[in-house]
């Protein structure tokens, strides 16, 4: 394996994620996920040998970070995190280049290979036309895609990224996951990331590394889903105090469609009711009546005036 934690323990002064036993090798994709203060950033970072760990030990290619020295896990690992400091005076292309100088001394000049390399990386990412451009020039997205350039211009065997898609519209997300797909699998990349797209990036990981209750359970991508139904389930959304959520039948997005305007709507206790979708319609039952409703605004109007 290229990455194994072994009855790990992270934090700071106390535990986050107490006893990890998992492990990654090369060509795999695990998206890491988990409420916000759960210690994600702090397990990235403890995996770069940046925090270290309270108990156990993490091993690259079997040897422990703790007898590596941060040149040598930077040859191992290229990181992207979603805060990232801007180089004053850089162009886009001067930031992805310098990803080459982890292996070169600072004075080097890249080859022709380099630079046909870096070329290719802007345009995998749909940069080309900001090549050019000063970093304070560019918007957060395409700012954020030239950091993810940077990390592959390292052309470690391991990439990992903290929100690699936060300011990234929908097609420029789904752009960054396939890239990240396509070096896992055709140049035997080992990929972690966070995400909190993770309805969106589940569809391009291999495993996921779910963080809950100081302890990561480590699985194939869609038995981790199957087994926690809080994770499918649209209440992970809630904000609306005093609603109970009703049974709800249907397809996914018409599931969390219907919980989203019921919460946003009522305050109270439906949990005695149950709505199923059939057809395109609405049935609304409880121990007592049965209603077929067409719209929300029927919806509504039938919750409204239940007693």
């Amino acid at each position: 394996m290229f990455l194994q934690l072994k009855n790990t323990t992270i934090g700071y002064k106390t535990p986050l994620i107490k006893r990890v036993e998992t492990s990654l090798n090369l060509g795999e994709i695990c998206l890491l996920i988990g409420n916000n203060g759960v210690g994600k950033t702090t397990l990235i970072k403890s995996i770069l040998n940046q925090i270290p760990t309270l108990g156990g030990d993490i091993l690259l290619q079997n040897q422990s970070l703790k007898r590596l020295s941060q040149k040598e896990i930077a040859e191992q690992i290229a990181v992207v995190f979603s805060k990232s400091q801007v180089p004053t005076n850089f162009t886009l292309t001067d930031l992805v280049a310098l990803g080459k100088y982890i292996h070169y001394p600072y004075y080097f000049q890249l080859n022709k290979s380099d630079l046909q390399e870096v070329e290719e990386i802007i345009e995998s990412l749909n940069l080309t036309q900001y090549k050019n451009f000063p970093l304070q020039k560019l918007s957060d997205g395409n700012l954020q895609k030239a950091f993810i350039g940077r990390a592959l211009a390292q052309n470690s065997p391991m990439i990992i990224l903290d929100e690699p898609t936060t300011h990234l519209d929908e097609e420029n997300k789904i752009i960054i996951l396939k890239l990240l797909r396509n070096l896992a699998k055709k140049h035997n990349k080992l990929i972690l990331f966070s995400s909190h797209d993770w309805r969106l990036a589940k569809e391009f990981s291999d495993q996921i590394w779910l963080v809950n209750n100081e302890k990561l359970e480590a699985g194939i991508a869609e038995e981790i889903l199957l087994k926690h139904d809080e994770l499918l389930n649209p209440e992970i959304f809630r904000f609306s105090e005093g609603f109970v959520a009703p049974k709800i039948i249907a397809p996914q997005l018409e599931k969390e469609m219907l919980y989203s305007f019921l919460q946003k709507n009522f305050k109270k206790d439906l949990s005695t009711l149950k709505f199923e979708y059939k057809d395109r319609f609405w049935v609304l039952s409880d121990d007592k009546i049965q209603k077929k409703c067409v719209s929300f605004k029927e919806i509504s109007y039938f919750v409204a005036n239940l007693h």
